[in-house]
């Protein structure tokens, strides 16, 4: 029997492994590697190749959706699956365009989250009811605001500062794509955050997202 091979990430050691310990008899499934931030997270998915990256959203260098973006970019056959105890509309979206295949709750039980993990790594998609729901009345509003431009309140420079973030790029190499200093890079982040009534950059990158910013990934 072929096994898909899982990188678990999370930086909470309890609920690393109360995930491992839900795997353990599951004949199909195999954890191969766990990570602890989302830095790590994307360096093991470049090494390990895992079929299914079980991600959470809240990660103490940067969210899991800008790891979900970069390692999406890098192996676009490797599948990601968010676990979070939030089903906010916007970090919703921002999952899914960064690439993720599935997004369940924390709370889901062992047969829930071993159904989303075998569905992902089998190349399909799965939304617990609740995130389905909020989906659904997520895109009908989107439909009914069409058109209007999104965050008129930034400048031309900030707007492409957070198009790149929301692409998953970190400062400094926003900084190299705009042939900027990293401190005006740092201040331009700053101006965006506040002017978009968010207190992280996460957040920031979600609501992008949600909006339709950070599409292509970059290059560099």
């Amino acid at each position: 029997m072929s096994q898909a091979r899982i990188l678990v990430v999370d930086d909470h050691p309890l609920f690393l492994d109360g995930v491992k310990a839900a795997l353990t008899g599951a004949a199909d499934l195999v954890v191969v590697g766990e990570a602890h931030d989302a830095a790590d997270a994307v360096v093991q998915a470049g090494e390990l190749a895992p079929d299914v990256v079980l991600m959470d959203l809240n990660l103490p260098d940067a969210s899991g959706v800008e790891a979900t973006a970069r390692i999406v970019a890098a192996a676009p056959s490797t599948r990601v699956l968010m676990m979070t105890m939030s089903t906010d509309d916007d970090a919703v979206v921002a999952a899914m365009r960064a690439g993720a295949r599935g997004y369940v709750v924390k709370g889901a039980g062992r047969d829930d989250l071993l159904h989303a993990i075998r569905t992902v790594a089998a190349g399909g998609a799965v939304f617990s009811p609740a995130v389905a729901d909020r989906l659904g009345r997520f895109f009908t509003g989107m439909a009914a605001g069409a058109g209007r431009e999104a965050f008129p309140q930034l400048t031309e420079r900030e707007r492409e500062v957070l198009d790149l973030m929301a692409r998953g790029l970190e400062n400094r190499l926003i900084a190299r794509e705009l042939f900027l200093s990293d401190k005006t890079v740092r201040n331009h982040v700053s101006n965006v955050l506040g002017k978009l009534g968010v207190e992280s950059r996460s957040e920031a990158i979600a609501r992008a997202r949600a909006a339709g910013l950070g599409d292509a990934p970059s290059t560099v």
